[in-house]
């Protein structure tokens, strides 16, 4: 029978979120509670979409302390051995193949189509292989210090950012952003992650990504753009070294999002990968970023997500 990879993949997304519902922001943080995008060790790269998360997860539920991946293969390439009995965890990348068929239009004629298709492949965190070395180093800073990175985000944006009020939202209709004085947060992480979640949401705008849902979602269309916003600050503060601080603590929050993500298996693909685009379309108003997002290697083996 063939494997559905959405629905694993869902599948995992639930029970991460199902098993940490009172700790949800510890699925956005190493154990070490330093935020930190995960990234091929080989190619530099960093994942994206819904691949931040399943790694992210694999971090959380084995205590992984690295940020770095690798294929086996990889590993090998660079000297690097996998330990003994490690379990891969599952990634994904798209592809698209090509296909001749025969035309309707006229008898003896071929018209190329592309058809999309999803395949996946295992990863090993460093934590699980022998003979490399890395140092990851985080920077200190004092409990109310500004974020430099933070601050430039906020900047270069050029998003109409006020801080008035005592709610933080985003007006569509003005195109602007509101947020409490910064001096009223409990700290420096608990404002960046509302300012970032609210400039994810600066970025569904129509002049700028448009994001537009449709009748996918219906009724459940804000609770996903909640989850896209929500998903992008993680991304974000991962960013600027700074753990997410806008996870609800309510239960009827996180059961919207369980609904949409139960009621289809690919929402949390759609919603990673938009929250992904926004990520790179607000950290490339940066003048010196150069971030790459890795594509994922195609290097076929059998799926397994790390238990």
């Amino acid at each position: 029978m063939k494997t559905d990879i959405h629905q694993l993949v869902t599948d995992r997304i639930i029970d991460l979120i199902e098993s940490h519902k009172t700790e949800l922001k510890n699925l956005w943080i190493k154990k070490d509670g330093s935020g930190s995008l995960p990234t091929n060790f080989k190619t530099k790269k960093y994942y994206s979409g819904v691949n931040i998360l399943l790694l992210w997860g694999a971090c959380l539920d084995n205590n992984f302390t690295s940020s770095h991946w690798l294929t086996f293969k990889q590993a090998q390439e660079i000297g690097g051995r996998v330990k003994k009995g490690s379990k891969g965890t599952g990634v994904v990348y798209y592809n698209v193949m090509k296909k001749e068929l025969d035309s309707i239009q006229s008898v003896g004629e071929k018209t190329e189509v592309s058809i999309p298709f999803l395949k996946s492949f295992s990863v090993f965190n460093l934590d699980q292989i022998d003979g490399i070395e890395v140092h990851e180093t985080v920077e200190e800073r004092t409990e109310f210090d500004a974020n430099k990175l933070a601050e430039e985000i906020l900047k270069y944006s050029k998003a109409d950012i006020k801080e008035e009020g005592n709610k933080a939202f985003f007006r569509r209709s003005t195109d602007e952003i509101y947020l409490p004085s910064r001096n009223s947060f409990i700290s420096p992480s608990h404002f960046y992650s509302t300012a970032l979640h609210e400039l994810t949401h600066w970025t569904g705008h129509e002049n700028r990504l448009n994001r537009q849902y449709g009748k996918r979602f219906g009724d459940n269309a804000y609770a996903f753009e909640e989850l896209v916003a929500e998903l992008g600050a993680a991304f974000l503060t991962s960013e600027i070294g700074v753990i997410s601080q806008t996870i609800p603590d309510h239960a009827g929050y996180i059961e919207s999002w369980l609904k949409v993500l139960k009621n289809d298996k690919k929402a949390i693909f759609t919603a990673a990968s938009q929250a992904s685009k926004a990520h790179s379309f607000i950290m490339n108003f940066l003048p010196d970023h150069k971030k790459e997002l890795n594509e994922d290697i195609q290097e076929g083996s059998e799926f397994m997500v790390a238990a």
